[in-house]
């Protein structure tokens, strides 16, 4: 066993003839295993907040969606549909076509986007499985809504009598003053009610893609999107570049990220806000590192004049308390990792802590090991170093 990693393991398992130096070394380790247990329980749970809030948006989007590279809609050519028929890797395709537009109902009114879909809409998508009453039935006459809609203007499923009222200006030049009526208007009835999150649920109403094509005065190969299911095996930049050869530039493609890239760089902002924030905690912890190795360097001052006398070098001497401060800080990032490990598989089993009548998400990722045990051992080899580099000629001379 290599002499100068003997003696810093006997030094990090014995224990001093001075108390104090004992209490110091205990408060060392335990706020190194804190310190670590604490930084990974908190990326573990901003992996799973992450995950949770992406998923609902997830539901409403594509693996990959064609929009239009300027205005507001594109034609799809006979041959381009054909060759998206054919086309390899996709699994699943649906056009839609979307606007805002004004509802009313009983003298309530609130602005909305209508999305029309196709048949394919709901494989393409995960809609389907947000639904929380009634189903997925769109037709000329019904659609779908979210709750913060129906909350809004007091609506309810199946309201025949009293139907929502969707008015959208009408195209074309000329004032208002020079048609019979400005707007387009459109009756439906709600059939079917989807929930995902605030914003969502008071954003969208779902319907038949004529219907809305019609109502816009657009025709058949007008639309506003394509959404794209891609296989599992497919990968994105090839599916990219295959519909750029398809539609060339008259579109621009966005996968799941790029859709919500302003969501993506908040939550990554978070973590790593978080993540900053913890380190520095860590670093103040780890100061405790420096004084306690100096303590054990003036506990053992006088085997320290021993050994050199018998011709141990002061590069060994150093090496000495260097192991010592990363035995203590690589053995208290584990224990921390391990205990934080524990806590976090015990919540995604038994969820004792719940968000409402949720339990609060996390995730137990290894990167998020990697990550905590990497930052004590950056800091750890600072903080030995920094107290290890103590020893010099004027402290071990006799």
């Amino acid at each position: 066993m290599n002499f100068t990693y003997y003696i810093a393991q006997r030094y990090v398992r014995s224990k001093s003839s001075q108390n104090a130096v004992n209490i110091i070394n205990f408060i060392t380790f335990l706020v190194t295993v804190i310190g670590s247990a604490a930084l990974f329980i908190v990326l573990s749970g901003f992996s799973g907040l992450k995950t949770f809030s992406l998923s609902f948006s997830n539901s409403f989007d594509p693996d990959l969606k064609a929009l239009p590279a300027t205005g507001k809609f594109f034609s799809i050519p006979q041959d381009a549909e054909k060759a998206l028929n054919n086309l390899n890797g996709i699994a699943s395709y649906s056009r839609e076509i979307e606007e805002k537009v004004y509802l009313t109902h009983k003298e309530t009114g609130d602005i909305a986007i209508i999305k029309g879909v196709d048949d394919s809409y709901v494989r393409t998508t995960g809609v389907d499985s947000t639904m929380i009453s009634g189903k997925w039935t769109i037709d000329e006459k019904r659609g779908v809504a979210g709750v913060g809609i129906m909350r809004l203007l007091n609506l309810t499923q199946n309201q025949f009598r009293n139907p929502l009222v969707i008015l959208v200006p009408k195209p074309g030049k000329g004032s208002f003053s020079q048609q019979t009526s400005p707007y387009n208007e459109l009756p439906m009835v709600i059939g079917g009610i989807y929930s995902v999150e605030e914003n969502l649920d008071k954003k969208y109403i779902f319907t038949d893609i004529t219907t809305v094509q019609r109502l816009l005065e657009k025709d058949s190969t007008q639309v506003s999107g394509i959404n794209f299911k891609l296989s599992p095996t497919t990968d994105v930049t090839t599916a990219k570049a295959e519909l750029k050869k398809i539609f060339g530039d008259a579109i621009i493609l966005k996968d799941r990220q790029e859709l919500n890239s302003s969501l993506h760089r908040m939550l990554n902002t978070e973590n790593l806000a978080t993540y900053l924030i913890f380190t520095l905690v860590l670093i103040i912890a780890l100061f405790n590192v420096v004084g306690a190795i100096i303590m054990m360097i003036l506990d053992k001052l006088s085997n320290l004049k021993t050994m050199y006398n018998f011709g141990a070098t002061l590069k060994e001497l150093r090496r000495i308390y260097f192991i010592q401060g990363m035995l203590v800080t690589g053995a208290g990032g584990i224990i921390g990792v391990l205990i934080g490990t524990l806590l976090i598989g015990s919540q995604l089993l038994f969820g004792w802590v719940k968000i409402g009548y949720i339990d609060y998400p996390v995730e137990l990722k290894l990167i998020n090991i990697a990550i905590v045990l990497a930052t004590i051992f950056v800091l750890g080899f600072i903080a030995a170093k920094l107290a290890s580099s103590r020893i010099n000629k004027k402290l071990i001379a006799p």
